[in-house]
């Protein structure tokens, strides 16, 4: 036992019998057995392969030819619109208007004519007479023409009250026109004496129609009424809602982190609050009920009035940082501070003290803080009849930036064009006080200027030589590209007749033809920089 065991420990590798040669057959033939199987799997799965890789090319080319690629608009660099013998009016309106994605724009005329197959008496009306238009804003061909009679008392686009968004006053009537193809909504007579304040308020459905209603503030140097339309059919929802206290110089409706909606009223000691719902049951009791209040700030109301006071100043202006968003930040220009309000809370973040200030102001990025900084128009203490440009910082109300304007240039509303990098380019008008740097400003007609904030030394100019622009605007034709400026030029109403004339001007292609106005005694960069920096931007909506 001992002696077998050794042997087979001496000897592992020695085949242990006639028996045991049949082991390594059995092995190699299923070895063999094992090669064959899953060399036809391979084969099988190679197929597979192939076969779905054709179906889905085949699925991708047959895709491409029945369904194509959308074509992108075609735009004109810059173009001009003329009309003649006409007069114009400060309404310059950028929307949607038709269905290619791009900015369009709608203004008011008043002449015989829009264009030859367009004219009063085709409508039945009394020439002279008023002429809303849509023009594309790729090409600025006419989209649609709506003749209307009278005068314009104001215009304004961008409500979005179902089947229409356009609200015209004229000749004693209101038009509601929608945008898409000009047709005519509904149309009511204005028979208040007292002058309606813009801007007309769009308001969640109040009459239960399942659309948003509209809110008059119409006023006189003694009192504010509101009037409640429907946004439906235009009729009136129950009676007028006198608000006494005063004269109201501007308005907005906010609605607070609650939900709840507030009508603002600014008014000569400050900016003053009436829950929506409030105004509701004054017109007609009963009306909207399911809108919500904010009992918290409702208890600071007045008791002889109702108004629930936010902010106590000589208040001139009241203005939101973001367009179409009922519940961002608040801007209160008085006559002597600029002040922020919070939207959500509606208490003051900062104020900014000045010796007095003018114009409309807007908002940019000047720095990378994701908060909207303002830019208003501020008199210069050391200059007689001049005033700055200034830029404050939105989250402290420090001063950014600020520059000198010569005495007389009239410089129309500030605008901006957002960037990818989190900044915003900065379009302002007027006439910049000759210094050291290389060109001086042209005759007494206004200069477009544009400033990029990481050359805050520098400025572009471009003097247009026209002397009177009505109207002016800056804007993102579309999502994320081609940023372009609007100008509308030509009489007003109540001078006598001439050429009206839209120019739409891509952003860049000024770049160019801009001279570099070196604003500060050190140049810190040199011309060419400035204009390689604005030619590498691109754009974004805010």
């Amino acid at each position: 036992m001992e002696t077998a065991d050794q042997a087979t420990e001496g000897s592992p590798l020695k085949p242990a019998g006639d028996g045991s040669e049949a082991a390594p057959a059995a092995a190699e033939l299923q070895k063999k057995s094992c090669k064959g199987g899953f060399s036809r799997m391979s084969h099988w799965r190679t197929a597979v392969f192939f076969l779905s890789l054709f179906l889905c090319l085949t699925v991708v080319f047959a895709f491409s030819f029945i369904i194509p690629c959308p074509e992108r608009p075609q735009y004109k660099l810059n173009w001009s619109r003329g009309f003649s013998d006409a007069v114009t009016y400060d309404f310059l309106a950028l929307d949607h208007a038709n269905s290619d994605k791009v900015m369009d724009v709608l203004i008011v005329i008043r002449g015989p004519q829009s264009s030859p197959n367009t004219s009063c008496s085709d409508e039945g009306l009394t020439s002279p007479c008023l002429f809303l238009l849509a023009l594309d804003g790729t090409k600025g061909q006419t989209l649609w023409e709506r003749p209307l009679g009278g005068e314009l008392d104001w215009a304004q686009c961008g409500l979005q009250c179902s089947s229409w968004h356009c609200l015209l006053s004229h000749s004693d009537n209101l038009t509601a026109v929608n945008k898409h193809n000009g047709a005519v909504m509904w149309q009511q007579p204005r028979s208040s004496v007292l002058s309606v304040s813009l801007p007309v308020l769009g308001v969640p459905d109040l009459d239960g129609d399942q659309v948003h209603d509209v809110v008059l503030v119409l006023l006189n140097d003694t009192q504010t009424q509101l009037v409640l339309l429907s946004g439906k059919t235009g009729d009136r929802i129950g009676s007028e809602v006198l608000i006494g206290g005063g004269a109201t110089l501007s308005h907005l409706l906010h609605r607070t982190k609650d939900g709840s909606y507030f009508l603002l009223l600014q008014r000569a000691s400050g900016v003053f609050s009436l829950p929506l719902w409030e105004i509701a049951a004054r017109a007609k009791p009963g009306l909207g009920p399911d809108l919500k209040r904010d009992k918290h700030l409702e208890k600071t109301a007045s008791n002889t009035m109702g108004l629930v006071p936010i902010y106590r100043s000589e208040a001139r202006r009241l203005l939101r940082t973001k367009v179409g968003d009922d519940s961002s930040d608040l801007l209160v220009v008085s006559r002597r501070e600029v002040a922020l309000v919070d939207g959500p809370s509606l208490k003051r973040r900062w104020r900014f003290n000045t010796s007095s200030t003018g114009g409309s102001p807007s908002f940019g990025h000047f720095n990378r803080d994701n908060l909207l900084d303002p830019v208003v128009e501020v008199e210069d203490d050391d200059v007689r009849n001049s005033t700055k440009v200034a830029i404050l910082d939105g989250r402290t109300g420090g001063l950014l930036w600020e520059e000198q304007l010569q005495p007389g240039a009239g410089p129309l509303r500030p605008d901006v064009v957002h960037t990818t990098n989190s900044l915003s380019v900065f379009m302002f008008w007027g006439l910049i006080r000759s210094g050291s740097n290389s060109s001086e400003s042209s005759g007494g007609s206004p200069c477009s200027y544009m400033l990029h904030p990481l050359y805050p030394d520098a400025l572009l100019e471009f003097c247009h030589g026209v002397e009177r622009i009505v109207a002016f605007r800056a804007t993102l034709m579309e999502s994320s590209r081609h940023a372009a400026y609007f100008l509308l030029t030509g009489p007003e109403a109540g001078e006598a007749g001439g050429t009206v004339v839209l120019t739409k001007r891509k952003l860049k292609q000024d770049v160019p033809l801009c001279s570099v106005r070196h604003i500060r005694t050190s140049q810190q960069h040199s011309d060419a920089e400035v204009q390689e920096a604005f030619n590498r931007l691109r754009f974004r909506s805010d």
